[in-house]
């Protein structure tokens, strides 16, 4: 079957946002305006549960008004093929922001234009540039009291580090807004109605533009008379892209066309030069069309962008791989859902052609997959696909084997993609079933659910048997469990939210060890000599073998390794697993009868209990970066609660009509804050959280930790 949309007329793209900026709404204006839907629904209808949005359609996406997974559907505009990925803003669901980001060309990067640049803005901007994917930006919600923006662009700058560029800058605001000056074609897009089938009219740029469309307020009125300012700098930092129509420029002042200028746009913005700002207010229906026309003129199809990297088992760059159906089969599961048509593994091919029936293999595991049903989603609907081929994005059913970040390819031509990166949890829940005699039925959803979504783990606690899921916040580990419940049809039950502590070591110290073991037959003997030295933050746990002279013999040095790392797992103050350390065995000794792998491992792991105790162990919490909205009325309060929250006050911001406080608090601090901050400031203020970094704990904090989890220890053994 030959390809029937050519890969330079395909984009793959992500909306991302914070939450609330209309990152969905945005993405049902363009499905109705590509055709894809007849109607409209919007997000404050579906509460009911009788309605949904094409891809908020989990019912805790209903009841919350906000996208919990990432959802994929494709249109056609301009006879360019859009694949679409509507992410969600909320923090604990960064995953899915970050998943998609790695296999997508493109991003529309969605502001509301009141608040501007939020804490997951940013959050999601930086996932951006580690990707290395290019962005245009859509100032939204114009319409709205408050709307400021030049504010925005401004904010893109200062916050983000970027080089915003506007491409058109908006007529009017607020209830007044009209529509938006294309400072490319030099042409003023003005709407009459706010209804859904409403035409724009095209009006020349001029003079008295403002008084014609009865603009009023004078910041609108200003930033219509700097619209030629405006030009001139789109013009001037265009022109740094094309070297010829630059020189004819300067040389004979030839102005350079509308062509020009957007062949100008795309290579700045492939390139990462600047990126483009576009505005209008997506529930109004006003500049979505517009929007779609920047998703084709500048954003990239699969071949603008660097091939794909392979990498060795250390994951380091080893090659590439081209976009090209002509290359092996390539493509990279980013994505794993539980659906009624069973597990959907959703894939990126990034090379070669992929047919229903063929078997690939599965490189990351060493496993070899039979593809069955092959599904192109549009939602939640999945159409039958025979085929897939570079640069598409399909899911495959239930695949055996294969998870998030995994990679699939031709068995004769084997190689890894590039794998994600994923962030730690930091909150911990011990969760059981409803019902007793469903916990196996339990157990089993509960590892779909955790294979799905990679920043979810699951362990059993050594000591109790009682099974803990850690997460990313409180909403993230709620949803979860009620997803089981509507998904599976099983209830669970959730204890109280713990920290995710973590211990280390203060203090470089040398732990000799000998165990020795004598029982009338063969013996157990093995000596080492460790030395612990403490590691930056972050830094995890590092070992090295220094011993020469063949001490300790080379097949029993993993086994000291396996000792020390699922020794570390157990701290020496509370049993939190100790981080930011290096091992490094120095010097042993064995013996040629008595001397085995398990002896090794066993002294590994009594050295570890021994000499962490000597290190000065501490203990380290997870801090949170947390942004408070709040009306200027309550500031004081707002201050005043997170210092006794031994938080930090880092900034404070302008967030429209309010202020925004950036502080850094303990996790263990900030569990029930919002009802707290709604209780001071009267429902108004709000507040996202995300997690920054590890920080020890203050003495007295530490020993009341300590303590607790030495009392829960007792009373479960008791």
């Amino acid at each position: 079957m030959a390809r029937t949309t050519p890969l330079s007329d395909i984009r793959n793209i992500g909306i991302i946002a914070h939450v609330d900026a209309g990152k969905t709404t945005t993405t049902e204006r363009i499905l109705y305006y590509t055709g894809r839907k007849h109607t409209i629904i919007d997000i404050h209808d579906t509460k009911d549960l009788k309605t949904s949005t094409t891809t908020d359609y989990l019912e805790q996406e209903q009841k919350r008004g906000i996208t919990i997974q990432s959802a994929a559907v494709s249109a056609f505009w301009r006879d360019k093929k859009i694949n679409l990925i509507d992410t969600p803003g909320h923090v604990d669901f960064t995953i899915e922001v970050n998943r998609s980001l790695r296999v997508l060309d493109g991003a529309v990067v969605v502001f509301d234009g009141v608040a501007g640049v939020e804490p997951q803005s940013e959050t999601n901007w930086r996932l951006a540039d580690n990707y290395g994917v290019p962005r245009i930006c859509y100032v939204n919600k114009m319409d709205r009291s408050g709307a400021n923006f030049l504010r925005c662009v401004d904010m893109i700058k200062k916050r983000l580090g970027a080089r915003p560029l506007p491409v058109q800058i908006p007529i009017g605001s607020e209830d007044n807004f009209k529509g938006m000056v294309d400072l490319v074609e030099m042409k003023a897009l003005v709407w009459e109605s706010d209804d859904k089938d409403a035409e724009w009219k095209v009006l020349d740029v001029t003079p008295d533009l403002a008084d014609k469309l009865h603009i009023t307020v004078p910041s609108d009125v200003k930033l219509l008379g700097n619209v030629a300012q405006f030009r001139t700098e789109l013009v001037d930092t265009c022109l740094e892209q094309d070297d010829e129509a630059m020189e004819a420029f300067l040389t004979h002042g030839t102005m350079p066309s509308a062509d020009i200028l957007r062949a100008c746009l795309r290579k700045g913005t492939l390139n990462s030069a600047f990126t483009p700002v576009l505005c209008g207010s997506s529930y109004k229906n006003k500049g979505v069309q517009q929007v779609l026309d920047a998703v084709v003129d500048y954003l990239p199809a699969p071949t603008d962008v660097p091939s794909i990297k392979t990498v060795d088992a250390d994951g380091h760059p080893i090659g590439e791989r081209k976009t090209s159906d002509d290359e092996p089969f390539s493509a990279l599961a980013f994505k794993v859902i539980n659906d009624i048509y069973g597990a959907l593994t959703f894939i990126r091919v990034y090379s070669g052609v992929l047919t229903k029936g063929a078997s690939v293999m599965n490189s990351t595991r060493g496993k070899r997959e039979k593809i069955g049903r092959m599904v192109e989603m549009f939602a939640k609907e999945a159409n039958p696909v025979e085929e897939a081929r570079a640069g598409d994005i399909i899911a495959l059913v239930s695949l055996a084997d294969t998870e998030t970040g995994d990679t699939l390819c031709d068995a004769a031509h084997e190689v890894v993609l590039e794998r994600m990166r994923f962030p730690e949890p930091v909150i911990s829940v011990s969760v059981k079933s409803k019902v007793k005699a469903e916990q196996e039925k339990f157990g089993s959803a509960l590892g779909k659910m955790v294979r799905a979504d990679p920043s979810l783990h699951l362990e059993t606690d050594r000591e109790t048997g009682q099974t803990i899921l850690r997460g990313m916040g409180e909403l993230h580990l709620e949803v979860t469990l009620d997803r089981m419940r509507t998904e599976f049809g099983v209830e669970g039950i959730m204890g109280e939210p713990q920290v995710a502590y973590r211990e280390t070591i203060t203090k470089k110290i040398t732990e000799q060890y000998i165990h020795k073991k004598q029982t009338g037959g063969s013996g157990q003997f093995a000596e080492v000599w460790i030395v612990f030295e403490p590691l930056e933050r972050s830094t995890g746990f590092e070992f090295v073998d220094e011993t020469v002279g063949g001490s300790v013999p080379r097949e029993f040095v993993p086994s000291v390794e396996k000792g020390l790392k699922v020794q570390k797992e157990d701290g020496v103050l509370a049993h939190y697993p100790t981080v930011d350390f290096r091992a490094t065995l120095i010097d042993g000794s064995f013996h040629d009868v008595d001397s085995n792998a398990m002896t090794f491992e066993i002294a590994a792991k009594a050295a570890f209990r021994e000499g962490i105790r000597k290190a000065a162990p501490i203990l380290l919490e997870p801090v949170m970066k947390v942004e408070t909205v709040t009306p200027g009325d309550y500031l004081g309060d707002v201050i005043g609660d997170i210092n006794r929250r031994r938080g930090a006050v880092q900034d404070q911001l302008e967030r429209g009509t309010n202020i925004a406080v950036v502080a850094i608090v303990p996790l263990s601090e900030m569990f029930g804050y919002i009802g707290q901050l709604r209780g001071m400031t009267s429902g108004r203020a709000s507040y996202t959280m995300e997690f920054s970094h590890y920080e020890p704990v203050p003495r007295n904090v530490a020993d009341e930790v300590i303590a607790e989890v030495a009392k829960a220890k007792a009373a479960l053994t008791a």
